[in-house]
């Protein structure tokens, strides 16, 4: 078994994280339930944003937080002196409901609308990631209105695509994000920009891809971008203060992952930009980067009760847990793989291999196939794990199963972040038919 953070076996041969035994959370709180080490997010944190301070490059470290958003997780990031990236009203609202910094938020998304943008101006965040040529209009307009000024990055597409440990170099991007850096747009974005009032162009964003092992795809972004921006400099006239280069840093769902620790993205990037600004006598711009799966992806368990199991003579054997897609979507989605153990019973010999089965009325709500595990029985609990980035953000109703609930573990103490969803929650935005029909 491989283990994440203070996750280990315990003399009673439960699986343990944060100094507690899962048993007794599967007990109290119930199952399904998501599991969050705390202090394995707070490592990976100051991985990241640690070897910027010891390098001396002023930098921010941005949590992604479409991969896992709540009240809880955004002061953890605001306690570890994070960042925050938010994609829509609801991840800002759930901002400054958690007391986060507004000078510390970025907005990103390809189509704002004018409410979220107007929330935005009006909670003071410290950045807009314009995304195209209407939202650019929009937010002058806007400003104007208030007579404000806001900052703002420009997102483009650098031609790269990069995942795992390949990368493309495409000519000009097909893609629902951003300015093409090489047809044209970014740099009639960028001339457009520097002359509306209402806006300060702080630089360049971009973001080339997700579960990337190597650094190749971040260098080659970085090297195209400020070779763009030596350009601009003198046909534009401008310097680039921040260059953000995204997230996308992988982590390891199996064996077959291979990830760098944060520190060497980091240090890659930072070797990267400093030669390639050197190189064309441009200044040095603070880096900006975005880790949203890296910080919080290996930190999640979800924790399952076993219920009922078929088998298929010569095919295979299938165990259904009491959650499935509506918990952990990724599966049905993209064929995402987990590994997992018995947590009650993880140093139990393997005897077979199962397929795990969620409970939804879909044959397409497989969470493993193939798993080896010890002779399992109904009431064993199965623990899945990295379930930490896209699970609860992308939980859903579907049957009208209720969310599970959320607990943070740390130093041998549990705290409920969220709670399970009821019967009730279920209903209470349904409103009755009130149209009778005739006989």
């Amino acid at each position: 078994m491989h283990t994440y953070g203070t996750a280990c076996i315990n003399k009673e041969g439960h699986l343990e994280v944060g100094g507690i035994d899962v048993v007794s959370l599967a007990e109290h709180y119930g199952t399904p339930l998501y599991i969050y080490d705390v202090a394995l997010i707070r490592q990976r944190a100051r991985g990241f944003k640690d070897t910027f301070e010891q390098l001396g490059i002023t930098a921010q470290v941005a949590y992604a937080s479409k991969a896992f958003a709540a009240i809880g997780m955004m002061q953890l990031a605001n306690q570890e002196g994070l960042s925050l990236d938010v994609v829509s009203g609801g991840e800002l609202y759930t901002a400054m409901k958690a007391g986060f910094p507004a000078e510390r938020i970025h907005f990103h998304g390809n189509n704002k609308s004018r409410e979220e943008l107007i929330m935005a101006l009006e909670y003071g965040i410290g950045c807009i990631v314009v995304d195209n040529f209407y939202e650019l209009e929009l937010l002058e307009s806007l400003c104007n209105e208030k007579g404000e000024k806001v900052n703002i990055l420009l997102r483009v597409t650098p031609g790269i695509e990069a995942h795992t440990h390949d990368y493309i170099l495409t000519g000009q991007e097909d893609s629902k994000f951003g300015f093409d850096l090489n047809n044209g747009q970014a740099e009639e974005a960028l001339s457009q920009a520097l002359e509306m009032k209402g806006l300060e162009v702080l630089g360049l964003h971009c973001h080339i891809g997700s579960q990337i092992f190597e650094t190749t795809g971040f260098k080659l972004a970085a090297e195209k971008i400020i070779q763009k921006l030596s350009e601009w400099k003198h046909s534009c006239q401008f310097e680039s203060k921040v260059l953000n280069l995204g997230g996308g840093f992988g982590i390891r769902y199996t064996e077959e992952d291979e990830p760098l620790a944060p520190s060497k993205y980091v240090e890659e990037i930072i070797k990267e930009v400093q030669k390639k600004t050197e190189e064309l006598g441009l200044a040095m711009p603070e880096i900006w980067i975005e880790p949203g799966r890296s910080l919080v992806g290996d930190a999640g368990i979800t924790l399952y009760r076993i219920g009922s199991e078929k088998s298929v003579p010569e095919v295979r054997k299938y165990l259904a847990v009491d959650g499935g897609m509506n918990d952990n979507i990724r599966p049905a989605l993209y064929d995402a793989k987990y590994e997992a153990v018995l947590a009650n019973r993880a140093n139990d010999p393997v005897e077979e291999t199962v397929s795990i089965a969620g409970k939804c009325c879909e044959s397409g709500d497989m969470l493993i196939w193939d798993l080896p595990l010890p002779k399992a029985s109904h009431d064993d609990l199965l623990a899945v794990f990295c379930t930490g980035a896209y699970g609860y953000s992308m939980a859903n109703n579907y049957n009208r199963i209720p969310r599970p609930p959320v607990v943070f573990v740390e130093n041998s103490q549990a705290e409920l972040v969220i709670k399970r969803e009821s019967y009730d929650d279920l209903v209470k935005l349904d409103l009755p038919l009130n149209v009778t029909v005739k006989q």
